[in-house]
């Protein structure tokens, strides 16, 4: 089926740590079935880093739609000067 992509800006500032839900990314592929749909981060976040929560400090370059909706993602923000709008996508 059709790939259907939905993203809103996620804006940080420095320290701050927010987790992706489905109102950030959201993606339909005409399945049922999320664990199989797959983000690829090809543009890492510019002051942070998209981690798994059940990993702190280390960065993904991937997760599922699974992941998002069990909110297990987060966009952590490195402390470095300037807020940023990431967009995960």
């Amino acid at each position: 089926g059709d790939i259907v992509l939905l993203t809103k800006p996620v804006t940080l500032t420095e320290g701050d740590r927010v987790t992706l839900t489905t109102d950030v990314p959201v993606a339909t592929d005409g399945t049922s079935k999320p664990e199989k749909l797959l983000y690829a981060v090809s543009l890492p976040p510019v002051h942070g880093q998209i981690e798994h929560i059940n990993y702190p400090g280390v960065p993904i370059s991937s997760y599922s739609q699974l992941d998002v909706v069990a909110q297990k993602v987060s966009d952590v923000h490195d402390n470095s000067h300037g807020a940023g709008t990431e967009v995960t996508q």
